[in-house]
């Protein structure tokens, strides 16, 4: 069930790059600027690790199911995939996996960006730890948070710049 667990992710994930292909091209029609190209390639290699990597040490490690602790970050998964969609649904057009910034268009600050200013990173944290621990894949959710701390640390450098830029522009 876990591994299925896991496919559902990684199809929810497919999906998303559907998604961010059309609101690429949708912003690039517009004059859309993208930053931060050399990090995306480790973002994509990450996150595909995260999913490979838990059902990996679930199979190899003979991970239990600790139900405690399995339902609980299941828990997690489930609303850190509702706040991502959330984000989704509030950006429109202008939410994608890249920095992709369109000139003369305002700062979103509607939804969950009236409470947090990178609320899809906050998803991500959660769904990155959560998704392993499911079924006590726990080195896997230590790798993926060390290792995506250091990457999301420079996503939202990259952000913040391409949004100042935008602002000292307009």
């Amino acid at each position: 069930m876990f591994t299925g667990l896991v496919v559902l992710v990684g199809l929810e994930r497919l999906a998303e790059l559907v998604v961010s292909k059309r609101h690429a091209a949708w912003a690039f029609s517009r004059g859309g600027v993208e930053r931060g190209q050399s990090h995306y390639p480790f973002m994509v290699l990450l996150h595909t690790g995260l999913l490979v990597g838990a059902v990996v040490e679930v199979w190899v490690a003979d991970r239990p199911f600790l139900p405690a602790l399995g339902w609980s970050m299941l828990a997690v998964v489930v609303l850190s995939q509702a706040l991502r969609w959330w984000c989704i649904a509030t950006l429109g057009n202008q939410w994608n996996t890249r920095v992709i910034v369109v000139p003369g268009l305002p700062l979103v600050r509607r939804g969950p960006y009236r409470l947090v200013p990178h609320p899809n990173y906050v998803a991500v944290v959660a769904e990155g730890l959560a998704l392993p621990l499911v079924h006590t894949a726990w080195v896997t959710a230590l790798v993926f948070t060390v290792a995506n701390a250091a990457l999301i640390g420079e996503r939202i450098r990259v952000e913040n710049q391409a949004l100042r830029e935008l602002a000292a522009a307009a």
